[in-house]
């Protein structure tokens, strides 16, 4: 049975990388929804976890590198006088990675009153059900049910690098080299964008992708033909300020990423260069995204193939043409 609660003040305790945090907004919406005068802040990585104080999904964000929370993860090693902070909440829902429970006995101690729920860190594959259900399912104690399964970010765009132009995100990189489609390509489908449409294109990208990004730049200002202004970086950028960005773009071309599974959750359309991953528990949870694969291989995708997609994004690509 579903425990009843008065809840004013709710924790959702979330490591992990980006594309994992985005597959869980669905538990931050439901929370909300269910608890709509409750105070929802999120242990995790400020970087990340910052994207849903934007859209308002949550209200505050601590580290979870805290120096003052580390005892919690050493078995009864918890300084539970110097962590009123824990004992502050009603609910807790930790996401955190706690195979032998050492973690939530800790917290337990510190917060006896606090409804605790655990939920996995990662999904299990084999099961082929898709993370966001997963990361759901523990809600169901709550009496949460048929919650929105669809991450969704609300944050406001702003100007793009020129609000003249038309603009496509592009993110050539992953967490992952086998995930990524060959640099060569995505070199070929930006000649292809500049000379056959009036598109401008955003290079996204984080700091282990910008030897990948500069080359990719220096490659269009070496087409003296093309106008380089036409290719802006967004290179390591606040997730915030890429989140508003990204919701100028009216298209995306991606990986099986993090930045692929923002981008769905701000509404993009967009090209998904799908790998092995298993589609099943990791795609993109947005019928505006477009998964494209090659039964040889992402390697053996073509570029005609990428680019003669991308109409499939919708009404944005009038120009396109092979001729």
């Amino acid at each position: 049975m579903p425990q009843p609660l008065n809840c004013k003040s709710i924790l959702v305790a979330r490591g992990g990388a980006l594309g994992d945090f985005v597959l869980t907004l669905p538990v931050l919406a439901a929370l909300r929804a269910r608890f709509p005068a409750a105070r929802l802040e999120i242990l995790g990585y400020p970087r990340i976890a910052s994207l849903a104080q934007a859209g308002g999904l949550a209200d505050a964000v601590r580290p979870i590198e805290s120096p003052a929370l580390a005892s919690f993860f050493a078995p009864g090693a918890a300084d539970l006088d110097a962590n009123p902070w824990l004992a502050s909440f009603d609910l807790i829902v930790s996401y955190l990675y706690d195979s032998s429970a050492v973690l939530r006995a800790n917290i337990q101690r510190a917060a006896p009153n606090a409804t605790f729920l655990s939920g996995p860190h990662r999904p299990d594959e084999n099961a082929g059900i898709h993370a966001a259900d997963t990361f759901l399912k523990p809600l169901e104690a709550l009496g949460i049910l048929g919650a929105d399964p669809i991450p969704r970010l609300n944050i406001p765009a702003v100007e793009p690098p020129s609000p003249m132009a038309q603009w496509l995100a592009l993110h050539p990189g992953s967490g992952s080299e086998r995930k990524n489609w060959p640099e060569e390509k995505w070199a070929g489908l930006l000649c292809k964008i500049l000379e056959k449409t009036a598109w401008s294109c955003l290079l996204v990208g984080g700091e282990a992708e910008e030897p990948r990004l500069a080359r990719l730049q220096n490659f269009v200002t070496g087409m003296t033909k093309f106008c380089t202004p036409r290719v802006a970086l967004a290179q390591n950028w606040p997730l915030p300020k890429l989140a508003a960005t990204l919701r100028c773009c009216a298209g995306f071309v991606g990986h099986d990423s993090g930045v692929t599974h923002l981008a769905a959750a701000l509404g993009l359309a967009g090209l998904v260069l799908w790998g092995e991953s298993n589609q099943n528990v990791w795609r993109p949870r947005s019928d505006a995204m477009t998964i494209l694969r090659h039964a040889g291989g992402l390697s053996r995708l073509p570029v005609a193939d990428v680019f003669g997609n991308l109409p499939r994004i919708g009404h944005s690509f009038p120009n396109i043409s092979e001729g």
